[in-house]
């Protein structure tokens, strides 16, 4: 019987540009609507669609033996794992996202010390609890499930952390950014307790090299000549 490596795929916003970038390094893989377990050609693997905020988890329980998420999840999640590439193939291409913490344009709030004793709203909420709390600022940070922005402009919480490549969409709802928490970008992780097995190993190596071998011809032209033997 041949040996799999369970390979975690982001499901969501990185979904297609991962698995486009799966594809320039030799892999095809076909994902249906209605399925969290895609093909693959190649028989040493088996593929899962997994959130991004949870792919560490799972990943540092090795139920999964390596996964792509964002370093700022593994942050959020506290999850011990090993990161073997860093990869940025994101709309943006060639730069991180971050995380800031952004307040109307009208709020007296200048600096992240002035969000003493507010509320803030974000996704990221277990990283921006032991942020504030590391430099001794009491907030209320409260879970959001989307539109983040619109609870800011709406005076439902005091700021929001939220993930940004440009600023512009937050720019456009009558926002601006007062402090950078942190820049992410994803990262191929792997799971400690597999990487003790040298054929895992080995593998999860040898993706990291193709994975990062499309993403730098993606800025190169390729030249093939035939040439006599001798």
């Amino acid at each position: 019987m041949s040996k799999i490596l369970k390979l975690g795929l982001p499901k969501g916003s990185l979904e297609k540009s991962t698995i486009d970038l799966f594809r320039k390094a030799g892999w095809n893989i076909s994902v249906s609507s209605r399925n969290y377990f895609p093909s693959i050609d190649d028989d040493e693997l088996s593929c899962s669609l997994i959130r991004a905020q949870e792919m560490a988890r799972y990943v540092e329980n090795g139920i999964l033996d390596v996964g792509l998420t964002g370093i700022d999840w593994v942050m959020d999640n506290g999850a011990d794992v090993e990161i073997i590439a860093d990869l940025i193939y994101s709309k943006a291409s060639t730069r991180k996202a971050r995380w800031v913490v952004a307040v109307p344009e009208s709020s007296p709030i200048k600096t992240i010390e002035d969000c003493a004793g507010k509320t803030i709203a974000t996704e990221l909420v277990n990283y921006t609890k032991r942020y504030f709390d590391d430099r001794n600022i009491p907030v209320k940070v409260e879970f959001s499930w989307g539109a983040t922005e619109a609870k800011v402009v709406e005076g439902l919480v005091d700021a929001i952390v939220e993930i940004t490549e440009t600023g512009s969409t937050i720019k456009a709802h009558g926002l601006k950014i007062i402090h950078t928490m942190m820049e992410t970008n994803t990262k191929l992780i792997a799971s400690k307790k597999r990487l003790a097995d040298p054929w895992k190993k080995a593998k999860i190596k040898q993706i990291a090299l193709l994975l990062k071998g499309a993403l730098n011809a993606g800025k190169m032209v390729g030249i093939k000549m035939n040439v006599p033997e001798d």
